[in-house]
């Protein structure tokens, strides 16, 4: 068939241009379909060190957030920042997503990513197997070793998962389990050294140590030398997913679980009430609750007595002698363990 001579105009201008933009944004669609937005922004937002922020100066990091290509540029470009951090989940979480997001779109990008991040957690790890709350700055109370909000469990979690061949891990070179191996004998040297105790019998463990001395140490103004409620939990937990555990790990669990025993606070809550008297309107109180068991985030190391902290550092008996910006902002009390006793330790005690 002869083609017009009208006909190959349109094929050489707005015709050619429509299928022209048309192939443009099917091959947008199509490498939208096979990345990962949120897999995306993370890769943007890891440091050169191998760590993730939790936030840009006072900005949490919003993963969900639909990027330009000049904010994406400008984060890239801020990847020296000395910011990385395992507070608040940070780096464990990515690593943990992306090892799913290679998983499901197996984009090579993002196991780079996951085995960079690696690499900064076992670089972070000090000799005596614990890790600070920031790699590599270590300025005021960011250098200790830090259990608080889980930090350093996330990280060994993961390490036990990477020797342990799952969650995604089975993936990476089998280099990686051998070094995740030693670096949980490592963290589970320091745990067991770490663990408090009390007129010569292991109770739980503080939220931070000195990373020289392994002695319990202050972080925050609100958060003194203490035993902990809350993350003690987790550090239990934890030594429980050790197979074949050493006597040492065995004493170690039972003698936190008997400290969470002789510790509960029985029929009482930590509620928030409306007080119209208060500048938000709100305030959190102590209440009677029958039935109800919770732990309080700081027991004194000495007397075991719960005790509670505003920003002035005082240690006082009652929550409800900190300023209302700290009784609404932190979590002082909590059914961390209610878990932990009702089912977990007692499906552990049966095999071991």
């Amino acid at each position: 068939m002869k083609i017009s001579t009208p006909f190959l105009y349109l094929l050489s201008t707005g015709f050619g241009l429509c299928c022209s933009t048309a192939q443009a944004q099917s091959d947008a669609a199509a490498k939208k379909a096979v990345t990962d937005p949120v897999a995306e922004n993370m890769l943007a937002y890891q440091r050169s060190v191998g760590g993730w922020p939790k936030a840009v100066g006072k900005a949490v990091v919003n993963y969900d957030k639909v990027l330009s290509e000049t904010e994406r540029k400008a984060i890239k470009a801020d990847s020296m920042r000395n910011d990385a951090t395992i507070d608040n989940k940070a780096t464990s979480k990515e690593i943990r997503y992306l090892i799913a997001a290679y998983q499901s779109k197996a984009d090579p990008r993002y196991l780079a990513a996951v085995q960079k991040g690696i690499a900064y957690l076992l670089e972070a790890q000090y000799d005596n197997g614990g890790w600070s709350q920031y790699y590599p700055d270590h300025s005021s109370y960011r250098g200790e070793i830090t259990y608080n909000d889980n930090a350093m469990i996330n990280v060994l979690n993961i390490m036990q998962d990477i020797a342990e061949g799952k969650e995604g891990f089975e993936k990476l070179d089998p280099a990686y389990k051998t070094k995740a191996r030693l670096s949980v004998e490592k963290g589970l040297d320091c745990i067991l050294k770490t663990q408090v105790k009390v007129k010569g019998a292991l109770t739980v463990w503080c939220a931070q140590y000195d990373e020289h001395t392994l002695k319990p140490a202050k972080a925050r103004a609100f958060e003194l030398i203490s035993l902990s409620g809350m993350e003690s939990v987790g550090i239990t937990l934890f030594l429980m997913r050790i197979k074949n555990p050493s006597e040492e790990i065995k004493q170690a669990v039972k003698s936190a679980v008997a400290w969470f025993e002789r510790s509960r606070i029985m029929d009482r809550d930590f509620v928030l009430i409306d007080a119209p008297a208060q500048p938000k309107g709100k305030d959190r109180v102590l209440v009677e609750k029958p039935g109800s068991v919770i732990w309080a985030r700081f027991y004194d190391i000495d007397t075991n007595e719960p005790f509670f902290s505003g920003r002035n550092s005082v240690k006082v008996k009652t929550v409800a002698e900190i300023e209302l910006e700290r009784r609404l902002g932190y979590a002082w009390y909590g059914t961390w363990a209610s878990n932990l006793l009702e089912k977990k330790f007692p499906a552990w005690a049966a095999k071991n």
